[in-house]
């Protein structure tokens, strides 16, 4: 059994379907070129919704501190999700600047990028391994694309960490199978159109993963 994150919610009835459907993370984009972003005053009235007891993730792709600053003064979110090119230095930061928990979302595409997840695990306090995006692409993630989820088979980590890319109700049993996550983050996979949940492929996955 892994623990659920569904991220890129938008609607307080989605975020109702997916905590009761067991989700124990919400995710929210703050990344103004995503089709499931919200603003800091829009995200303000959804965290209402979210039940005690599940973890109110904020999604920010290279955000600066004044961008921090201004979203968390509307937004009381429990992890920051870093999704963008930030170094670990970067992540260092962040943790610093805002006192919260930091995931680090870590792209593989083949072999060479899993030093990355050893970098990255020894500053970030959970690692969300995602499949690395394609060139001049618009979205450093939410893109439904899977990686070699081999390349995790065996694998010693440092701390916490999430399986994502391209997981949907379909896969994602298979996927914990093959590398043991712990966990696992969806938001295309139960979509109907981008940006747009299903209530019951939401339920579905949670169902899946369990």
């Amino acid at each position: 059994m892994a623990q659920v994150k569904i991220c890129g919610l938008r609607r307080p009835d989605h975020i109702v379907t997916a905590a009761e459907s067991g989700a124990r993370f919400v995710g929210f984009v703050f990344f103004p070129k995503s089709p499931r972003a919200v603003s800091a005053e829009e995200a303000a009235l959804l965290i209402p919704h979210v039940p005690v007891g599940v973890a109110r993730v904020g999604l920010f792709v290279n955000p600066d501190d004044a961008f921090l600053d201004h979203t968390l003064g509307h937004v009381p979110l429990d992890i920051i999700q870093l999704h963008g090119s930030e170094d670990p230095g970067r992540v260092a930061a962040v943790k610093a600047l805002t006192g919260l928990p930091v995931m680090k979302a870590v792209g593989l595409a083949g072999p060479d990028d899993l030093a990355a997840l050893t970098d990255y695990g020894l500053v970030a306090d959970m690692l969300l391994v995602d499949a690395k995006p394609s060139k001049g692409g618009d979205l450093p993630g939410g893109n439904g694309l899977p990686f070699d989820w081999r390349l995790l088979v065996g694998r010693t980590w440092l701390g916490p960490w999430m399986l994502a890319g391209g997981l949907t109700p379909q896969n994602v049993a298979e996927a914990i199978r093959l590398t043991g996550a712990p966990a696992v983050d969806v938001s295309s996979g139960v979509e109907i159109e981008p940006g747009e949940k299903d209530e019951g492929l939401m339920r579905a996955f949670v169902a899946a993963a369990s």
